[in-house]
């Protein structure tokens, strides 16, 4: 069954046109004409505009969208090209959302493409999803996840979610008004911070999030000709190494806070409170709880030749990428194997890529009683931004 409101369909019509580009659609039972019109008449919006949204906004305008929504807040970085198939090289440094725009006209000018320059938050995201039919979230944090799920929820529209690590990606369609579970059914609370590194401190493969973004593109396609059946109700896992796909079954929590049979959330709450960490955006930034110093701070410091440990917890292929000079390795899994090594005078500075992996350092520095452990803002990748951009970001 078609998720596209009758009414609007009856406005539509395929030009001449149309109907040659779409050939190859129209000639498919189980799409024809009447799916043809009822793609043109759907209305997609696109949480991100990078590896999952890249793939995602090429097909749904190469497949003829009517109007194709998208939300990012980004621009172009130099790492972003070896996934993100939206941009090229002349784009870097540039705002995502006006070169995405630019090569989606290019690729089909019939699509409708709206820009949503900013971020997906509590206070915006019930009135950017409401035009829309179907959401794919193609985020990359936790807060935006569990704010797009919700708000899906309440105005009973399908979310398609998607996510990728490293050689492994999952795709499911939540939508409990279709007799599926939510994303909070199937992740009740988000990890610890810091526990689920992100593709900067992981490291993803180019051509994962080009596979994940398709199966996510597809279940939209379904969903709006009505065809087929959805991954609502079940996770699909991929793991790129093995080259195999494994399904597991979701089931709609009957105690789930938004779905429920008795839910106790009704509109958007304060996600960055609920995720236990800083926002998205704030990619410098350190927990309260957890003594910090900022890389500048930090160069002010070794100037004066000040007694100071600098102790990177990365793994030692990023050590052979980059590395701030006089820093020592020891990778985040055997720090403990190495604590009688570590002086308790003076001052530990622990450094990762971006600061997680370090504030997680940090921790199990207090709590074997080093009282003299600090935690580098942004690490690494900060460094390389701040203080000497010839070591080189990753």
């Amino acid at each position: 069954m078609s998720i596209i409101d009758e009414e609007r369909l009856a406005k539509v019509a395929l030009t001449r046109t149309e109907l040659a580009r779409y050939s190859r659609h129209l000639i498919l039972p189980e799409v024809n004409l009447d799916g043809q019109r009822r793609i043109k008449a759907a209305r997609v919006l696109c949480i991100g505009a990078g590896g999952l949204g890249s793939p995602a906004s090429l097909y749904l305008a190469a497949a003829g969208i009517g109007t194709l929504g998208l939300v990012d807040a980004d621009r172009v970085d130099a790492s972003n090209l070896q996934r993100q198939i939206l941009y090229g090289t002349d784009d870097v440094g540039k705002p995502k959302l006006e070169k995405a725009r630019a090569r989606l006209r290019e690729l089909n000018p019939e699509v409708e493409i709206i820009l949503h320059e900013g971020r997906l938050t509590s206070e915006n995201a019930i009135e950017i999803i409401a035009p829309y039919d179907v959401v794919i979230d193609g985020s990359d944090n936790f807060p935006t996840r569990y704010l797009s799920n919700d708000v899906c929820v309440f105005a009973h529209k399908p979310n398609i979610y998607g996510s990728v690590f490293r050689f492994e990606g999952q795709a499911s369609v939540f939508a409990p008004h279709l007799g599926g579970p939510c994303y909070r059914c199937l992740f009740p609370e988000p990890p610890p911070p810091g526990a689920a590194p992100s593709c900067a401190e992981a490291g993803v493969l180019g051509v994962l999030p080009g596979l994940i973004g398709l199966i996510q593109t597809t279940e939209a396609l379904k969903l709006i000709i009505g065809a087929g059946e959805t991954l609502a109700g079940r996770l699909l896992h991929f793991d790129a190494l093995k080259m195999k796909f494994r399904e597991f079954n979701l089931r709609r929590d009957p105690e789930c806070p938004v779905c429920g049979d008795a839910p106790s959330i009704f509109e958007p709450i304060d996600y960055e409170q609920f995720c236990a960490g800083s926002p998205a955006a704030d990619w410098f930034a350190a927990p309260e709880d957890v003594p910090a110093i900022s890389v500048r701070t930090l160069k002010e410091r070794m100037d004066k030749n000040e007694p100071l440990v600098l102790i990177d917890v990365r793994e030692p292929y990023e050590y052979e990428i980059a590395r701030i000079e006089g820093s020592r390795l020891i990778p985040l899994g055997e720090l403990e194997t190495h604590l009688s090594e570590l002086p308790r005078v003076g001052t530990l500075v622990l450094q990762c890529h971006s600061g997680a992996r370090s504030e997680h350092a940090v921790r199990i520095l207090q709590e074997a009683g080093f009282e003299n452990a600090i935690n580098l803002e942004g690490g690494i990748d900060a460094w390389s931004v701040e203080v000497d951009p010839g070591v080189q970001r990753y």
